[in-house]
């Protein structure tokens, strides 16, 4: 399932063709939404921004497109009239004078006022996105810190959207394995350094992957495997999808355990807190 990155970067992708540029024609497939269509169309996109695996395209009449379940939906952008190929189900098509944005297969789609939007229940429940350029590593010590969060096991907290939104099973993996903390550890237990460094790591690994569009093992470290011949998922990780692999720290064998009814991939004794 994408992470925040992927949706972060799906979101770019889009804003590259709609933001600043008037709708000409909208067409939205779920009847729960087709009654916008007339109200979209003639508008402006104003921005398109995520929270964790949610994109929200703002329109300048005060509406916003609202799209989750990425793990079927996939935007498109195309110059007009150019189609893609696909045998996925059209349910979004944005249309400016020279581009599209097309939305297919997605089902979690909404069109929301902006009193919607400050009441919707998954953006009410979701923690900062990771990838917001305004979330510090303060801010993510104090909310492991805090009662809320304290005393659950990270491996559990990191796949927790209310914690923090875009973490999914491949940050956690990496972040946890670049602090050196044990995920089945809880922030309560560890001391204020180990606190500080998985708070650091989680900006360091969300935001890498972003920049290199999936690669959160260090640039040199990347750059001098993929030189080697490596592809580019042997290369892209540091321990997750490796089981049974050398660690590259200790040279351990990389564990497969599960944690929230998903694998997680440790090394024992890099993780050995």
């Amino acid at each position: 399932m994408p992470e925040g990155p992927e949706i972060r970067l799906a979101a770019d992708r889009v804003a590259k063709v709609l933001v600043g540029q008037p709708i000409v024609a909208a067409a939205l497939r779920l009847p729960g939404i087709k009654r916008f269509e007339s109200r979209l169309t003639g508008s402006s996109v104003t921005a398109i921004d995520t929270r964790g695996k949610a994109m929200l395209t703002h329109f300048d009449n005060g509406l916003t497109l609202y799209s989750h379940n990425q793990l079927y939906g996939r935007w498109y952008t195309t110059r007009r009239p150019k189609l893609p190929k696909t045998h996925r189900q059209l349910r979004v098509a944005l249309h400016t004078p020279t581009h599209s944005a097309l939305l297919y297969s997605a089902s979690d789609i909404e069109v929301l006022t902006e009193r919607g939007l400050a009441k919707h229940p998954f953006l009410n429940r979701v923690g900062p996105d990771i990838l917001d350029p305004d979330l510090t590593a303060d801010q993510i010590i104090a909310r492991l810190r805090s009662p809320r969060f304290r005393n659950r096991a990270l491996g559990h907290l990191y796949l927790d959207q209310a914690f923090l939104a875009g973490i999914g099973n491949y940050l956690r993996s990496e972040i946890l394995w670049a602090a050196r903390v044990d995920p089945t550890a809880k922030p309560a237990q560890l001391d204020l350094a180990s606190i500080h460094d998985v708070a650091r790591q989680t900006l360091t690994i969300s935001r890498r992957s972003y920049r290199t569009r999936g690669v959160t093992a260090p640039p040199k470290a990347a750059k001098e495997r993929k030189a080697s011949g490596m592809s580019y998922q042997q290369y892209r990780f540091q321990v997750f999808g490796r089981d049974g692999l050398a660690c590259y720290e200790c040279g351990t064998s990389i564990e497969r355990p599960t944690m929230g009814s998903r694998n997680l991939f440790v090394c024992k004794v890099c993780q050995s807190g």
